[in-house]
């Protein structure tokens, strides 16, 4: 995993106030890591604020996963010097906040897309089956799924029986590239993996990095969450992309839809760049402009 030529064990070299911890196993095995940084909501005390960023829940959507490492790197740096990020003093970010970062939900998924899964093994012959079953969806870039052929942001308790009849309508009623919600709730190690990492902190606000549309959604049906309408206005005038209302027919079941219901903080979806997904590498550093304003927000107002 690498982003501006230093992957995250670089990363974790370059800056020791950086570490790197393991929640959980994808399918294949492959780690699901979190970084963190930050001394605020240290263990023991009640001061600070802990907040979260996911990328890549999808597979063809892994250019979230630079997105997000390249932020870490800027703000890193920005500790480490002394400076701003986002017109915001680092290490007072730093200091009052911690902040942790799970960069690739998904790895299985995302090494089927990007073609680091060899065409002879047994899980790439697999998908390749189940998505035979919907030919109109090219493969392996149209993948969104982990693995198995569940999307794993519709794995969450949030009203997931209706997000399946839903999807079920849509045709979307086995394991496949996209939409397939699972046999269960939580049934998928990286779903599971980040809700139990979810319930084991305190987290003030969340983030949940996909594409494309440049949109940011806050809300969960009708959930009230305090300030999360005005985080969204000041997130939507910082970064150009517009705040709006999750669309009725994927607002549900999804990580965000989880923390806003359980939790009743904010939480936001944003929906990173637009295209054709999966959106081009070269996009990396338009599409940064437009989501370094939002990080720093979701840090400054936790």
């Amino acid at each position: 995993m690498q982003t501006q030529g230093f992957g995250i064990d670089g990363l974790l070299a370059r800056y020791p106030f950086l570490r790197k911890e393991i929640i959980g196993l994808s399918v294949m095995g492959r780690e699901i890591p979190v970084l963190i940084l930050g001394e605020g909501a240290a263990p023991c005390t009640a001061q600070g604020a802990e907040v979260f960023f996911s990328a890549s829940h999808h597979a063809n959507e892994s250019i979230t996963t630079p997105l997000v490492l390249l932020f870490l790197e800027n703000y890193c740096r920005a500790i480490a010097e002394n400076e701003n990020i986002g017109g915001q003093p680092a290490r007072e970010l730093f200091q009052r906040t911690r902040l942790h970062i799970a960069p690739l939900v998904n790895p299985d998924g995302v090494a089927l897309v990007n073609g680091r899964i060899p065409q002879n093994d047994s899980y790439f012959m697999q998908a390749r089956a189940l998505a035979a079953q919907y030919p109109t969806i090219p493969f392996p870039e149209g993948w969104k799924a982990n693995i198995r052929g569940v999307d794993l942001n519709l794995q969450y308790s949030a009203r997931w029986e209706e997000a399946r009849s839903i999807k079920y309508a849509q045709g979307f009623t086995r394991p496949g590239p996209r939409d397939f919600v699972g046999p269960a709730p939580l049934s998928e190690p990286e779903s599971r993996a980040l809700a139990d990492y979810t319930l084991a902190h305190n987290f003030r606000l969340i983030l949940a990095l996909h594409t494309q549309g440049e949109v940011i959604y806050w809300r969960y049906q009708d959930c009230e969450t305090p300030r999360a309408a005005c985080i969204a206005a000041a997130m939507q005038n910082a970064s150009g992309y517009l705040a709006e209302e999750t669309p009725i027919s994927s607002g549900n079941a999804g990580y965000k839809d989880w923390f806003i219901q359980d939790f009743r903080r904010p939480g936001f979806t944003v929906e990173a760049g637009i295209g054709e997904n999966p959106l081009p590498l070269c996009d990396l550093a338009a599409i940064y402009a437009h989501c370094e304003p939002i990080f720093v927000l979701a840090l400054a107002k936790a």
